[in-house]
């Protein structure tokens, strides 16, 4: 059965290579313990060819959509910023172009200059055929629901193309607060994919929900990962908390989630997080991915090949949703 995994990674050495190391350092960038028995993911990211297609071909994926992983031009204020998301969305560009039904991209966007990320946003779509952009996390401390970003969220709803949200290393000051004095190794990975990235991410919908950004941009989608980013089991708990203070809103908060929210399987291949997420969103919001190179392609097959569907909704979860969701032409894969 064709394929689409869609939160699948890469990297420009050579253009990230410039971002100032005392920002890295700021954001929190710091060495990550490296599998002695298995390919380094860090290795695998820039490769966008021959070893990555035999991985895919190995699984049976037929279309990786694409994304700029870690360090990005999110980090870069300004003009420099600008050029750098350029530089890496055009980069991508040929990559697809060289295998145009494998290979499907999400822009990289500088975010600390939103009118500018908008217009780039509008590029990538326009001329370069990206099917919408991957948001890492805050920016300078701000979610996506501050109003400086609200040229990106029109860009999208203009576009008609969605925004995945993906997590990113959290701000000093909460680092400082929940994930110090721990010993180096655990608390990188508590702060990241243990714990951190996860609840950062849910907590950036939840913002976007409250704050009234969904109701101020209904015809916005997003994506988020990692089988729903903990959003499943809290969402009745969410509608009966906030009952009493939102007021402000057009929707209960679960309303506003599965009107505009779509969740994808990166990284977590169990059963029990599926049945959460399919309980909740329902098959139509699931899509299938891997979070290639961080988890192996072999991984999510493996969990395609394990769960129990009925044919018409195993189309959903491993291609069909993503087809119409992004408008993936027929031929991809």
């Amino acid at each position: 059965m064709r394929t689409v995994a869609l939160e699948e990674h890469f990297s420009v050495p050579s253009i990230v290579g410039r971002i100032d190391k005392a920002v890295l350092a700021r954001r929190g960038f710091r060495p990550r313990t490296l599998p002695k028995d298995a390919p380094n993911p860090l290795a695998l990211l820039p490769e966008i060819g021959a070893g990555r297609l035999k991985s895919m071909n190995d699984a049976g994926i037929s279309v990786q959509v694409l994304s700029n992983s870690g360090a990005g031009p999110d980090l870069v204020p300004g003009a420099d910023g600008v050029a750098m998301a350029r530089e890496i969305n055009d980069h991508l560009a040929k990559a697809i172009a060289t295998h145009p039904d494998r290979f499907a991209g999400f822009a990289a966007l500088p975010l600390q200059s939103p009118d500018a990320a908008a217009k780039e946003f509008a590029r990538t779509v326009k001329e370069l055929g990206f099917v919408g952009v991957m948001v890492h996390g805050t920016t300078e401390g701000r979610f996506l629901d501050h109003p400086s970003f609200d040229p990106i969220l029109s860009a999208a709803e203009e576009l008609d193309v969605p925004i995945y949200i993906h997590p990113h290393i959290p701000p000093e000051p909460v680092r400082q607060a929940y994930y110090s004095d721990l010993p180096a190794g655990a608390g990188r990975v508590l702060e990241t994919a243990g714990w951190g990235w996860h609840s950062e991410t849910a907590i950036h919908v939840l913002r976007m929900v409250v704050a009234g950004t969904l109701d101020r941009h209904r015809k916005l989608k997003l994506i988020i990962g990692h089988m729903g980013e903990m959003l499943p089991m809290m969402m009745d708990r969410a509608d009966k908390v906030f009952a009493l203070d939102i007021g402000h809103l057009q929707r209960p908060v679960s309303r506003a989630i599965l009107d505009q929210v779509w969740i994808t399987t990166s990284g977590v291949f169990d059963e029990p997080p599926f049945l959460a997420a399919l309980l909740t969103f329902g098959i139509d919001r699931i899509m299938f991915s891997v979070d290639y190179p961080f988890a192996a392609d072999a991984l999510g097959r493996g969990f395609l090949d394990r769960i129990s569907l009925s044919p018409a909704d195993m189309e959903k979860l491993a291609h069909g949703t993503a087809d119409a969701l992004l408008r993936l032409k027929p031929g991809k894969g």
